[in-house]
């Protein structure tokens, strides 16, 4: 995959997008893994000097330059698989579009890469539906905790094939220039702190990390806890400095993140799935010529099943590590499911106040969304 970066940093350089910056991916705890993939793609050649790398047919698009941003560093899930998408891109285009990879920090925090991805200073972002918790209220649903399956298979099929989140969910994005393409879990959540958090009397004035969505707010507050939004760049020093107590996130995030050094214990709770988008700019996406946007098209569905194995992979192998780390020792802690309904119960009733106040399509989205998973679930 070629990177060519220089000109659009020089640019941010400027003050167009790094004014608002949350973090420069140098932060603690997340290793300083930011920078790009030099490597390039080979690909076979015919006669004409041109890439033959999409089963025997040429690209006849045209060259292209494009950018995808990520909310996470080198390595990390959505680097990976932004990444992986690069180079299928490369690969199918014979060589003709080159798409550059940037990791959390290299543009800004994760509210500055909405900004970008709308306003097409980047095409393509990796987004997390609580970044976007002002700007579409009804992409606050993936807060809801305890709303998917347990079974990471399964939560991934309801996000492939669920007309309420595919089409209607899709319709509120698109009305503010995101696209996207597709839904996809990171891995079931799990909680940190520095003190045990086993039922919900444990998060009773616990000042929980969360994002910018007041959903996740308002789920954290039916618990009993003190929730602060704050950016992922800043959030290993405020757990070392104790300007918060804890923290949700995937395994693999934890554990790559570092953050089991600054936290005493790990609740594998299964309260929720990390889901994440990968979105294009509409108008971009829409001004393309029909061939191109079947290349993007093609991509992301061969993509889905790759997603689920990166996230897999790098989920499998963390709680291992976090455990194995005896300079850091952690107390893990798996929830009973007698300790899961407890929590159910408090959960539950958020439900009614998205109906409310989750923008003027969440009631819809959220009915048919339940009626999705039970209909799967039941089969």
């Amino acid at each position: 995959m070629f990177k060519k970066k220089g000109m659009l940093a020089g640019l941010l350089s400027f003050g167009l997008v790094l004014a608002a910056c949350g973090g420069d991916g140098n932060d603690e705890g997340n290793n300083g893994n930011t920078g790009g993939n030099g490597n390039a793609n080979n690909t076979e050649t015919n006669n004409d000097g041109n890439a033959d790398a999409n089963g025997g047919s040429e690209y006849t698009g045209g060259p292209h330059e494009w950018r995808f941003v990520t909310e996470e560093t080198e390595g990390q899930v959505q680097y990976v698989y932004a990444e992986e998408f690069a180079d299928l891109i490369h690969e199918k285009s014979g060589g003709q579009i080159t798409i550059d990879v940037y990791g959390f920090g290299e543009l800004g925090s994760e509210v500055d890469q909405v900004e970008q991805l709308q306003t097409q200073i980047v095409e393509f972002a990796i987004i997390s539906p609580g970044f976007t918790g002002t700007l579409v209220p009804e992409g606050n649903l993936f807060a809801l905790q305890f709303l998917f399956p347990d079974d990471n298979e399964v939560t991934q099929q309801i996000l492939d094939e669920s007309e309420a989140i595919n089409v209607h969910l899709r319709e509120q994005y698109e009305q503010h220039s995101i696209t996207p393409l597709a839904f996809w879990t990171e891995g079931a959540m799990a909680w940190t702190g520095s003190s045990p958090l086993q039922n919900p009397d444990d998060f009773s004035g616990f000042q929980m990390r969360t994002q910018e969505s007041p959903l996740i707010l308002r789920s954290y507050e039916a618990y009993g806890a003190n929730p602060t939004a704050m950016s992922w760049g800043e959030l290993y020093t405020g757990l070392q400095q104790g300007a918060v107590d804890g923290q949700e996130n995937p395994l693999f995030f934890i554990e790559d993140a570092n953050f089991n050094e600054v936290q005493d214990h790990l609740t594998v709770s299964r309260h929720n799935h990390y889901v994440t988008m990968t979105t294009v700019n509409t108008e971009f996406y829409e001004g393309l010529d029909e061939e191109t946007r079947a290349l993007i098209d093609e991509t992301t569905e061969e993509m889905r099943d790759r997603a689920f194995e990166i996230q897999e992979e790098q989920n499998g192998v963390a709680l291992d590590l976090i455990e194995e780390d005896t300079d850091n020792p952690t107390e893990v802690y798996e929830l009973s499911e007698e300790e899961r309904d407890q929590f159910r119960e408090l959960a539950i009733p958020v439900r009614d106040y998205f109906r409310e106040n989750g923008g003027d399509n969440a009631e819809m989205i959220l009915d048919m969304l339940e009626e999705e998973i039970a209909e799967i679930e039941g089969n």
